[in-house]
């Protein structure tokens, strides 16, 4: 029997010289309103020269994958890493070149999530917006997918079901 072969997506910084790869499907593909993705963005996003990555809205689109699937495969020396605060379990990765948001990664957390606006080609369709209670926009809140106001049972259970299948090696 032949095995499938898993999509691979690339993403890039803006000048090209930043390149991640992620294999296969991604564990949730979302728009994350909450607090601390606002305020990291509204940080990158002031940087000199950097691109935007954040929709209309104030949301930040992601596509979140295991560690064991993603990775950086060029530039990987040209990568900073931007926290909140000190003590923050949370941290954005930013290419220094041109200062274009790449992914965040929480610690101790085994998944990487990675800002949508990097990835090139067709892309998995969004699944939720969370953290809607946080949304600062005065526009109606789309409805192309289920809004939570919170983080939903439904993310978290992707998120077990990822772990378990990178345990059993699959």
């Amino acid at each position: 029997m032949t095995r499938a072969v898993a999509p691979t997506r690339t993403s890039s910084c803006a000048c090209g010289r930043v390149r991640c790869r992620a294999v296969g499907a991604p564990i949730v593909s979302l728009v994350c309103y909450c607090d601390d993705c606002q305020e990291g963005a509204r940080r990158i996003e002031a940087l000199p020269n950097a691109a935007g990555f954040r929709e209309a809205d104030g949301g930040t689109p992601l596509l979140t994958y295991r560690d064991d699937r993603f990775s950086c495969s060029a530039g990987e020396d040209l990568l900073v890493d931007y926290k909140l605060s000190e003590g923050a379990p949370t941290r954005r990765v930013v290419a220094s070149c041109c200062n274009s948001a790449m992914f965040l990664k929480y610690a101790p957390g085994f998944w990487v999530s990675a800002y949508r606006a990097r990835f090139e080609g067709d892309l998995p369709r969004l699944e939720m917006r969370t953290q809607i209670q946080h949304r600062q926009a005065d526009s109606p809140l789309p409805r192309d997918v289920p809004c939570h106001r919170g983080f939903p049972i439904k993310l978290f259970a992707k998120i077990i079901a990822a772990r378990a299948t990178m345990l059993l090696g699959r």
